[in-house]
């Protein structure tokens, strides 16, 4: 039973080219290695590494960092002990109008008093400025480092300037320990990410975000089990570039550097619509459909593998929607707006908008993950 299971999971119909079998894949040329499925494992304890390694960098850089640039913690106002309330707010943090009424006479409180309590209790989980502050630094970090190391590989690759190297004698490709590093720090990275991303800042676009996430940890799973190692860090190299801009931006809007933070959104903005919306789509994914279709030819793989990349696509333009809106506000305005994606931060949008208009300078709420995303907190990325 087990065995028929396997079987079907690891069908070579499914996962290889015609007339390429498992055991093909099994006899590499003398020195040279093929990526193997239980290679990916190591991933798994490696995200619990870089989960550790996130607190670690979190508490002794990033924040010594922000005292340096007088970004505080604070204290939320503490909501007032109700166990009636808090056994509503733990189902429901923004009651509605029946439910007010019928708290208002249970307890025998004015509505407004309960609006009141419920809106403190939710800003008393908003995460601090200082909190956002590490947590968009130690992306930054892993951004700017992950893509420099990857582009120092591609830029000697000769797939880099000529994507049809990519499919030449596919799958037969030896796998490098650059490729290796490579996949295994992503793909830990985005691990974590998924994880973490349910106990940091929420925002409007978590759903979309946990999609990404997913789809980015599949790709990546995907496309070294079926040794498309040359295009998949081609795809990361890509994502990572834009992404290094957006935490800039957050920095400097944490650190209230306001003209820094809307010039680097707007760099942030233009690198975002070349890589994911030039580079990506006309030169990585005609690549996977047109170029691998021309040399390798299609099979059932190749399909999913083409769906999942114009899943991301689609994302792309989503996002880049909301982010043009900013950009433009940032351009014309000189300042950068409140942003449509911007963090739930357990505050209904009344609140936001009221919040925003007594303290202007606390507005800008762009993020993505993709990140794109939210100057003002996120989970991510990339």
């Amino acid at each position: 039973m087990t065995s028929s299971i396997s079987d079907w999971i690891w069908s070579e119909r499914f996962w290889l080219p015609e007339n390429v079998t498992w055991a093909d894949l099994e006899r590499p040329p003398t020195g040279a290695e093929y990526p193997r499925i239980r290679h990916i494992l190591y991933a798994l304890p490696l995200a619990v590494v870089v989960f550790l390694l996130r607190l670690l960098f979190e508490r002794l850089v990033a924040k010594p960092c922000a005292h340096i640039l007088q970004i505080q913690a604070g204290v939320p106002r503490q909501a007032q002990p109700n166990a009636v309330l808090e056994k509503v707010f733990q189902s429901k943090t923004c009651p509605d109008t029946r439910q007010l009424e019928g708290l208002s006479k249970q307890l025998d409180w004015d509505e407004r008093k309960i609006q009141r309590w419920f809106r403190v209790r939710r800003n008393q989980d908003r995460p601090s400025m200082q909190k956002k502050f590490c947590e968009s630094m130690w992306r930054f970090t892993f951004y700017l480092g992950i893509f420099i190391y990857g582009i120092r590989h591609l830029w000697v690759s000769p797939w880099m300037w000529d994507t049809r190297q990519c499919w030449y004698n596919y799958p037969f490709q030896p796998l490098s320990p650059g490729q290796f590093n490579h996949y295994a720090a992503e793909l830990a990275f985005y691990w974590a990410l998924m994880f973490s991303q349910f106990i940091d800042i929420k925002r409007k676009d978590f759903i979309m975000m946990l999609v990404h996430h997913l789809a980015t940890i599949f790709l990546i799973t995907f496309s070294y089990a079926n040794n498309m190692l040359r295009v998949g860090t081609l795809v990361m190299c890509v994502h990572d570039a834009s992404d290094i801009f957006l935490e800039a931006a957050k920095l400097a809007n944490y650190a209230k550097y306001q003209r820094l933070c809307d010039g680097l959104f707007v760099v942030f903005s233009i690198s975002f619509f070349f890589t994911r919306l030039v580079i990506y789509p006309f030169w990585v994914v005609y690549s996977v459909l047109v170029e691998s279709w021309e040399i390798v030819g299609p099979y059932q793989a190749w399909w999913l593998l083409n769906g999942l990349l114009l899943v991301l696509q689609t994302l792309h333009v989503i996002w880049f929607y909301l982010i043009a809106r900013i950009a433009i506000k940032a351009i014309f305005k000189g300042k950068v707006a409140k942003d449509d994606r911007s963090d739930i931060e357990s505050s209904s949008d009344e609140e936001i908008y009221s919040s925003s208009s007594k303290n202007p300078s606390q507005t800008l709420k762009p993020k993505d993950r993709s990140h794109t995303g939210n100057l003002n907190g996120e989970t991510h990325d990339h």
